[in-house]
């Protein structure tokens, strides 16, 4: 099958600017639009409409992973995920999919997928690093310490030095992925922003970004309509809502750039894009 090229991995040139992956959550609980795009239809027009507004690369989801959230059955997900995938694939869009299941993730990769993104980064299913090693699939390690319904409790947000334990552990996950067999050059890597992180430690990650750079792997930055953004923006004790959080996220996206991230995880994808493309151009015009 001939997948839509992903610049940057697996051997393939880079971009010329850095990537924007909009988001489809086909669910019912995402913390920013769970429920728009639950029917197979609308969520298919939404990644029709994000890579109309500027999106590279699409990433389908059937489960939430927002702090709190339980987990859906295999079936479920399946369900909501494959029909999707295979849709915006049939017309041409780049797709990753959301998934911490190997079967999830070797569905998607069948319906002819082109990333496997697991916010997990291999640790929540113990088969999945061996099917992304088997299928050759890019895959995104992002930093993670536990499920959603736990990763903000107890230990979980504890760290001596919150930048340079996440480099540590994630170094450990990236050479679990390599000692799995999978390839290098198509290891990702994510910071994990909100996953058993304080908004003040997203901030602190945020501002190294460079050191993420320097693990040797292209990197993910997923920051979009998250919870540090709505307290950042807030009014009074009230959070700014999630779907008013875009004009702070295109500026992280622009900060990201600057930084060398590969790819931006955005809601709405105008916004990022135009800031990806301005930072690219300031980038080629500098002595």
């Amino acid at each position: 099958m001939s997948r839509p090229l992903l610049p940057g991995i697996a051997g393939h040139p880079p971009a010329p600017h850095t990537l924007v992956m909009g988001v489809v959550n086909v669910t019912p609980d995402s913390f920013s639009d769970g429920g728009l795009w639950l029917d197979a239809d609308a969520a298919v027009a939404r990644g029709r409409q994000l890579v109309a507004d500027g999106a590279d690369v699409v990433d389908v989801g059937g489960e939430s992973t927002r702090p709190g959230a339980l987990r859906v059955d295999e079936a479920t997900e399946l369900e909501r995920v494959v029909p999707v995938v295979r849709d915006l694939v049939a017309d041409g869009v780049a797709v990753s999919v959301d998934t911490m299941r190997s079967s999830v993730a070797a569905a998607a990769w069948e319906a002819g997928a082109a990333l496997v993104n697991d916010v997990s980064g291999g640790r929540a299913d113990p088969d999945m690093l061996r099917v992304v090693a088997e299928v050759g699939a890019p895959f995104v390690v992002m930093h993670w310490r536990a499920h959603s319904a736990a990763m903000q409790h107890g230990d979980h947000t504890h760290y001596d030095d919150v930048v340079r334990d996440v480099l540590t552990e994630l170094r450990g996950q990236v050479d679990a992925a390599l000692e799995a067999g999978v390839r290098a050059d198509r290891i990702v890597v994510d910071p994990g922003l909100g996953f058993s992180k304080t908004g003040e430690q997203n901030w602190t990650v945020l501002a190294e970004l460079e050191a993420f750079a320097a693990l040797g792997h292209p990197v993910l930055v997923a920051a979009s309509r998250k919870r540090f953004l709505g307290e950042l923006l807030a009014e009074g004790d009230d959070l700014r809502p999630a779907d008013r959080r875009d004009d702070a996220t295109a500026a992280l996206s622009t900060l990201a750039a600057r930084a060398g991230a590969w790819a931006v995880r955005v809601h709405e994808a105008r916004p990022s894009a135009d800031a990806v493309r301005v930072v690219a151009r300031l980038a080629g015009s500098s002595p």
